[in-house]
C-alpha cells in the first residue's frame, strides 16, 4: 500500500481532535504517566507534528509516527490511526538516544 498523503492525515486529526473524536489506548495512557505527558501536550504534539513514519499495513489498521513538540517543549512522538473514524491514540513517548539520536531520527 502506498504512503498516504501527510496533509490529509494531517487534516483529519486535526479535526478528529477538534471534535473530541479521541481514544486512547491503556498503553498510551501508561506511556503518558510514566513520560509526565498530558492530554494537552499530546495534542499540542499533534497539532505540531510532522510525519516521521508510515505504517499502512498495521494490525490495528493504518498507522502513522507523528513526531511534535510537547506544551513544555519537549519532543514527543505519537503513533496513531491514520484511517479510522475515531482516532486512536497507540503510544506516546519521549524520543531519546540511542534508540533516537535526534527527535526525528531513528538509529540505524
Amino acid at each position: 500500500m502506498a504512503m498516504q498523503n501527510p496533509e490529509e492525515i494531517k487534516a483529519r486529526i486535526v479535526e478528529q481532535m477538534r471534535t473530541g473524536q479521541v481514544r486512547f489506548t491503556v498503553h498510551a495512557h501508561q506511556e503518558m504517566a510514566e513520560e509526565n505527558f498530558t492530554l494537552d501536550d499530546v495534542f499540542e504534539g499533534l497539532s505540531s507534528a510532522r510525519l516521521l513514519e508510515d505504517y499502512p499495513e498495521h494490525k490495528r489498521g493504518s498507522c502513522a509516527l507523528f513526531g511534535g513538540v510537547a506544551t513544555d517543549g519537549r519532543p514527543v512522538h505519537i503513533v496513531c490511526t491514520t484511517a479510522n473514524p475515531v482516532l486512536i491514540i497507540i503510544t506516546v513517548y519521549e524520543p531519546k538516544p540511542p534508540k533516537w539520536p535526534t527527535p526525528t531520527q531513528r538509529k540505524g
